[in-house]
């Protein structure tokens, strides 16, 4: 008796699979490599980097509030300025020199 032979479509289909798949392998591997180099290169533990750099990202000035940078003359003087330049009301001129005054 004779084995049934797979369509030829088939054997198509499992050979293109099988390069894709070799090379999305290949392609992962140097992806991770470059990737490990770079991250020694900058100094940072590569099975760390995210961590790292979150880290960095959260203690950076950057990212802190302006209000938190900036002294209470400055804020003072930067809402005096938006009022002087009719950005804000009187209204809200009053309003934010007393949230800053309030220490908010």
């Amino acid at each position: 008796m004779a084995e049934p032979e797979l369509p030829g479509y088939f054997v198509a289909f499992l050979v293109l699979f099988g390069i894709a798949f070799v090379a999305v392998v290949i392609f992962m591997i140097v992806s991770v490599t470059k990737n490990v180099r770079v991250a020694r290169r900058g100094g940072m533990d590569p099975w760390t980097t995210q961590s790292e750099l979150a880290v960095r990202a959260a203690n950076s000035q950057m990212l802190a509030p302006a209000a938190a940078t900036q002294t209470l003359e400055q804020r003072l003087a930067e809402v005096d300025d938006l009022a002087r330049r009719g950005v804000i009301s009187a209204d809200e001129h009053s309003a934010a020199r007393a949230r800053i005054l309030a220490g908010g």
